[in-house]
């Protein structure tokens, strides 16, 4: 009776250390932080969904590169209400955003930034019979912004300055593309957005009755990444990416593929 209960013991151990042994495989392979990246998904080119309704665009591509073949991340997108996303973050639901997404001084106060991964000049949208041939002409003219955004701040410091003919600012959360219908329309007078946005929508809307007017500016209106406080590590690992697409010329390449021209950053400022 001794022997067959030592085998049955013997036995009991090697099977317990095979299991051991299974699982620690299994947790070594599955070790991979999840990252989930907040995206509207409605705003084309930088994040869209195709026509077998994948996302993509230039923001979502970008990240698909950033993070393939990392060993210690995983990466996924989740579409999400504007409004929400930093909702999102703050919560912990998401660990970074991206979708056309500028710098505010206000936002870094709160939320770590990436490196700029591409410069989006912003334009004067009107219609076609529009009076409006520069930035100074929009006093006593309509538009419609989303509260919050860089736009939004831009307008309303304007007319701290011009409250004598103040423009007339329209809080909506209609996206975009509704937003360039409505000034098409002539529903509104004017609308401000960056170039490669509006250039798209233009051409997918069939807006015919639209114009642009270039505006200058002294900075480089750039995007980004957008990360919730406390993944520092997470922001280093995207910036490294960033600066090894940059020199491999993946930024460059996307740039022109989503956004009509090679619109990356100024290598001084990824070099940073």
């Amino acid at each position: 009776m001794k022997k067959p209960l030592k085998k049955i013991v013997l036995a009991a151990g090697a099977l317990l250390a095979t299991s051991l042994f299974i699982v620690g495989c299994s947790n070594s392979k599955g070790s991979k932080t999840q990252v989930t990246m907040a995206t509207v998904g409605t705003t084309k080119p930088f994040s869209y969904a195709d026509k077998k309704g994948e996302l993509t665009g230039f923001d979502i591509e970008l990240a698909r590169a950033i993070f393939k073949g990392s060993d210690k991340y995983d990466l996924k997108f989740q579409k999400v209400d504007g409004n929400s996303q930093y909702v999102g973050l703050d919560s912990g639901k998401y660990q970074m955003l991206g979708n056309n997404t500028s710098y505010t001084a206000e936002r870094a106060k709160k939320y770590l930034y990436s490196l700029p991964t591409a410069s989006t000049p912003s334009v004067l949208v009107v219609p076609k019979n529009s009076n409006i041939t520069k930035y100074d002409d929009i006093v006593g003219h309509s538009t419609q912004v989303i509260a919050g955004t860089t736009t939004a701040q831009q307008l309303e410091d304007f007319n701290k300055s011009h409250s004598d003919n103040p423009v007339s600012i329209n809080y909506t959360n209609e996206n975009i593309t509704k937003i360039l219908h409505n000034v098409n329309d002539g529903q509104y007078d004017f609308k401000i957005f960056d170039a490669p946005s509006v250039k798209s929508i233009i051409e997918d809307q069939g807006l015919t009755n639209l114009k642009t007017v270039e505006l200058s500016s002294a900075e480089k209106p750039y995007i980004y990444y957008v990360f919730a406080k406390g993944n520092d590590d997470l922001q280093k690992f995207v910036n490294q990416r960033i600066k090894e697409l940059y020199n491999d010329g993946t930024i460059s390449k996307l740039a022109k593929k989503y956004l009509g021209g090679d619109y990356a950053p100024d290598k001084a400022d990824i070099d940073k």
